[in-house]
């Protein structure tokens, strides 16, 4: 089973970041208001950048990285895919 670490971009241009097992779902339940509670007024969202990973553990690691990223080093990584 693979799993994601995720950034999405809200309508109003802020950028979320999150880890799931089965982005296809998550991107659907963002755009549908029922995601994570900091994108529910901010729909539709955009997927922006994805990785996939084979174990959870590396996915949870690598979205806690992104998180702590200054919004200019998540858009140099959005651009660096």
């Amino acid at each position: 089973m693979s799993h994601y670490t995720y950034i999405l971009e809200c309508a109003d241009g802020s950028l979320y970041t999150g880890y799931t097992p089965d982005l296809k779902k998550r991107l659907e339940t963002h755009n549908a208001g029922k995601g994570a509670k900091y994108t529910r007024g901010r729909r539709p969202v955009k997927l922006v950048y994805s990785e996939e990973y084979d174990t959870k553990e590396e996915a949870m690691r690598r979205e806690y990285q992104i998180k702590h990223l200054k919004r200019e080093e998540k858009l140099a990584l959005i651009s660096s895919q």
